[in-house]
């Protein structure tokens, strides 16, 4: 864990935006290296996982966003309230809709990590709005940097649909230039008034946000972990949602978009399991090797000569 640097008072005469991308920066990086993140990046990512993480930002931005609500006109946040431009709560919904089917509500885990930011940002909110700015630096800044990068690399190992269903999250559309908004961000950050105190209490607190990140990180890598080993105990689930949907949209316009999320689930489901992938290969070598003796056989008691093309063929393999 990272150690807190002492802050000078020549140091805290620095611009906000400054201070903060120098104090976050170890922490910054200890987030990109948790396994979760290392093997997203590389596109190691199942839709299960996918579903996980989008379900705690949904709980995380929730409380984010309604603490930001609540302090809208509290001049300790009030320059950097961008809730048409920034805002991810209605967008999450989209993508939880899209993925687990509209008793998403229902359906969503919140693990105890993602619990604990989010009783973090209810407390900040509550009784230190001030430190509020932290916690928005770290998440919609990030968002409209490396998020884009994500954005393509799940939707590439994924296979989602190039119109954007399942990735409302990634997608700004109150925000023509990114680079441009991220600046006028941090002028209104660094416009803010705080004394070197609060300054300093801002530092911290984003440094916290970082670590409750890779706490949320850890815990999902957990529960990925544990249901590999289990053989993806939420199929049963999956499959009946599925049937249920399936059902539900059965002559209704949505129903391609049912049919394309059923795919995916089936597919997740198939690929997250090697017992089910062994039995299918075996199945499939078995009816070769029967389909090839049959022909054998039908072509010996014609008294031709027995396809030895074909009977070495089914031999190398």
């Amino acid at each position: 864990m990272e150690t807190s640097q002492p802050h000078s008072a020549e140091s805290m005469s620095q611009d906000l935006s400054e201070l903060l991308k120098e104090a976050t920066k170890e922490v910054h990086e200890q987030a990109e290296n948790t396994p979760f993140m290392k093997n997203f990046q590389k596109g190691q990512v199942s839709l299960h996982e996918f579903k996980l993480v989008t379900a705690s930002l949904y709980f995380i931005y929730s409380a984010l966003e309604e603490e930001i609500e609540r302090n809208k006109d509290n001049p300790v946040y009030a320059p950097v309230y961008f809730p048409a431009e920034l805002h991810r709560k209605a967008a999450l919904e989209k993508d939880l809709e899209y993925f687990y089917g509209s008793n998403w509500r229902a359906e969503i885990p919140c693990p105890e990590a993602t619990q604990k930011y989010v009783e973090r940002l209810h407390c900040v909110g509550r009784k230190h709005p001030e430190l509020l700015v932290a916690h928005a630096y770290t998440r919609y800044l990030g968002d409209l940097s490396g998020g884009q990068v994500l954005k393509k690399i799940a939707q590439k190992a994924l296979q989602l649909p190039s119109t954007g269903e399942g990735l409302a999250f990634f997608t700004f559309d109150g925000v023509s230039n990114a680079t441009k908004f991220k600046q006028l961000y941090r002028s209104r950050m660094n416009a803010l008034e705080m004394d070197h105190a609060t300054k300093k209490s801002v530092l911290e607190e984003a440094k916290k946000a970082f670590l409750l990140n890779i706490q949320v990180f850890e815990a999902l890598q957990k529960l990925v972990s544990k249901s590999q080993e289990n053989g993806h105990a939420v199929q049963p689930k999956a499959e009946l949602r599925t049937r249920n949907v399936n059902k539900w949209h059965e002559n209704g316009p949505a129903a391609g978009k049912e049919s394309e999320r059923t795919s995916r689930m089936q597919a997740d489901m198939v690929t997250t399991s090697p017992l089910v992938r062994w039995i299918l290969a075996l199945g499939f070598i078995a009816t070769t090797v029967a389909v090839g003796l049959f022909a054998i056989k039908q072509s010996a008691a014609r008294g031709s000569r027995p396809f030895p093309c074909l009977l070495q063929a089914l031999l190398t393999h």
